[in-house]
């Protein structure tokens, strides 16, 4: 098993590449749409995430679900770059490089990705707000916000732009008092 920063660095060239591609034929936003649903359709699906990993499955076998799966829902170049990930044994770090492309294609396009944690889902008016507070601390016009729900949090929200990290949770408060608590 891989750790975390090696799958990384292994993600990096090939997701270059495909950004590359995409912005040498012109289809940037589309690949962008195609590489979501793609690892919306691997994060449902844990069968499909189990055959990708499993290696004593032939490269025969993945690239035919793969073809099943996405032939008419995304661009050739893409599914040309799956066979590829197969071939070469890297289909397994596809949602590290559909991050890492998303993340460049981002910072191509001067995007600010805010990660949201919250505890409760948000209503349109509560992330328009977060949105707005957002543009103001990184001084950006474009904020992408990624909203993922824990109920462990207790109440409030986490917000993660890059390396920053906004804690106005509940648990974090509490988290705050107990160190407060145990230093004293």
């Amino acid at each position: 098993m891989m750790n975390q920063s090696t799958a990384e660095k292994i993600s990096v060239p090939y997701a270059e590449a495909l950004l590359d591609l995409a912005k040498n034929i012109n289809v940037l936003s589309e690949t962008e749409q195609d590489l979501s649903f793609i690892s919306t359709t691997l994060s449902n699906s844990k069968d499909l995430q189990l055959l990708l990993a499993n290696p004593l499955i032939s490269a025969a076998v993945k690239k035919k679900v793969l073809f099943e799966l996405f032939n008419d829902k995304i661009n050739k170049f893409i599914l040309n770059f799956l066979s590829i990930l197969v071939d070469r044994r890297r289909i397994v770090l596809l949602n590290v490089i559909i991050n890492k492309y998303l993340q460049l294609a981002y910072e191509l396009k001067s995007v600010v990705v805010a990660d949201l944690l919250t505890a409760v889902e948000f209503n349109e008016l509560q992330q328009e707000a977060i949105v707005k507070k957002i543009k103001l601390i990184t001084n950006s016009d474009n904020v992408k916000l990624v909203i993922n729900t824990d109920s462990n949090l207790i109440g409030g929200f986490i917000v993660k732009i890059g390396s920053k990290i906004i804690d106005a949770s509940l648990s974090g408060k509490l988290s705050q008092i107990a160190l407060y608590l145990n230093t004293n």
